[in-house]
């Protein structure tokens, strides 16, 4: 769960660069641009869930900082 959870954030992150690439070469209002923020919403959005998922049927323990 760990490592899908990481890699979803890699994609994140790839998405995001891939949004400023089309920010930087188009304009502001792009469909691309949009698309590629839509998928980051939406990837941040399906790891939060799969968080709360993996935190209810214990999955991932929290650990004291």
């Amino acid at each position: 769960m760990k490592l899908l959870i990481v890699a979803l954030l890699l994609v994140v992150l790839a998405v995001l660069g891939s949004a400023l690439l089309q920010l930087i070469r188009g304009p502001s209002g792009s469909p691309k641009l949009v698309r590629s923020l839509t998928w980051r919403i939406g990837l941040s959005i399906l790891i939060f869930v799969l968080l709360l998922v993996a935190r209810g049927f214990g999955w991932l323990q929290p650990h004291g900082i």
